[in-house]
């Protein structure tokens, strides 16, 4: 960690609710929208967050599985989110959730008309703004915490 944590202080909340209160509060709030008020599948959720997880290198977001109604994702998700471009474990949702997250992050300027036609033949105007902000939260909060080196003592509100 590159940020000194007071003594009996929780990570996450020192640095996002102490440190910065009139940022890191909204920035928590919204990072808890995501998942409160999603209206996305458990799977395409998923397949974008893991991606971005697995670009940012945060310890936490590897680890974690959303759970929705008692449901998570199946142990062996991740990794065909690695191999999204070729695993026959997705729909066509979930690959491009998983697409669109690795463009979002690393070719943002690369998502031409062939992309979007496809992105709009599988999801609609509401769901790609959904899941453009969800993926947006995950790329910020997530390199965030990496970065500050609280990923790997990184705790949601909550959970």
């Amino acid at each position: 960690m590159i940020i000194d944590i007071p003594e009996g202080k929780e990570p996450i909340g020192y640095v996002w609710g102490e440190l910065v209160p009139g940022i890191g509060t909204a920035a928590a709030a919204f990072s808890m929208a995501v998942y409160e008020h999603t209206t996305l599948g458990l799977r395409e959720f998923e397949a974008a967050r893991l991606r971005i997880a697995q670009i940012n290198g945060c310890l936490f977001c590897l680890d974690w599985r959303t759970e929705r109604d008692g449901e998570k994702v199946e142990e062996e998700f991740a990794g065909a989110v690695t191999e999204w471009r070729t695993t026959d474990a997705f729909d066509a949702r979930t690959r491009l959730a998983a697409e669109y997250a690795e463009r979002y992050a690393l070719d943002h300027h690369g998502l031409d008309d062939a992309f979007w036609k496809r992105m709009t033949a599988h999801y609609s105007q509401m769901e790609i703004v959904e899941l453009s902000m969800s993926i947006g939260s995950w790329l910020a909060f997530g390199r965030l915490n990496h970065v500050l080196g609280i990923d790997a003592v990184c705790v949601l509100p909550g959970h």
